[in-house]
């Protein structure tokens, strides 16, 4: 399969009501086990590729480990694979261009960016749209699931309260070549079908083990649903708990 069927293959996934569900992997065994499992793509979560090699979220990773990370993976699987390339690895939009330009040449069919900032807080409006119109106009395809951290940095009971300023980041992600628009931190339904409703894009939840079923996402509206660093942190905690059984026992 070449990369554009590929990237073909993943873009139909995106079904607002239909939902394409995302069981964030880490490395080439936990991709193998996630498409054993029956997925139709596959996608990294930032938090669980940093923890698995010792370093922290937030960017830390080495970027030549990111790209020898992503190529074994795809080079693992006969599925789709997106990347989580956090906050795009460069300091301006023409770096972070050139960072992707060096990932897409492992086979990735998409990456996930976010406009939130080391240390809390959002990148600028402008400032975000410039750095995805230059993800966008990297020639090889790349679907770019453009996250905002709007409700990540606020509490719940607020979220009603930023729903415009995700709606606004939203709209101007999609006129410069966003594919999908994320929503991490957003919990509630009602809030979520609105956002999918007004959203040009179709919208990416992240889901944990506290979530509603996958139906009642679809229900509203969603197009994706991830898991971000609940598959990890789930395997590591089954992984201490056999051990301790075993070495308890001895």
């Amino acid at each position: 399969m070449s990369q554009q069927d590929r990237f073909d293959a993943f873009s139909a996934l995106h079904v607002p009501g239909n939902p394409m569900v995302l069981f964030n992997i880490w490395d080439v065994g936990s991709a193998r086990a996630v498409t054993k499992a029956g997925a139709r793509a596959l996608a990294t979560g930032s938090y669980s590729v940093a923890e698995a090699n010792g370093f922290t979220d937030g960017e830390t990773v080495p970027l030549d480990l990111v790209m020898a990370n992503a190529a074994r993976i795809v080079s693992s699987v006969d599925i789709p694979v997106s990347i989580d390339f956090e906050m795009g690895y460069g300091d301006t939009p023409e770096e972070a261009a050139a960072s992707l330009n060096r990932l897409a040449d492992a086979g990735i069919v998409g990456v996930n960016i976010e406009d939130g900032v080391p240390g809390g807080g959002l990148r600028s409006l402008d400032e975000q749209v410039a750095r995805l119109k230059a993800l966008a106009g990297v020639q090889v395809p790349s679907w770019i699931n453009a996250r905002t951290d709007v409700f990540l940095q606020n509490a719940p009971e607020t979220h009603s309260d930023h729903l415009a300023e995700a709606l606004e980041r939203g709209a101007a992600y999609a006129e410069v070549g966003a594919k999908s628009f994320f929503v991490p931190g957003l919990v509630d339904l009602g809030l979520i079908a609105q956002v999918s409703e007004s959203s040009a894009l179709p919208v990416n939840v992240m889901a944990g083990p506290k979530s509603p079923p996958i139906a009642e996402f679809a229900a509203a509206g969603v197009g994706r649903v991830s898991f971000g660093g609940y598959p990890w942190r789930q395997a590591m905690k089954n992984l201490a708990d056999s051990a301790a059984e075993v070495i308890g026992s001895a």
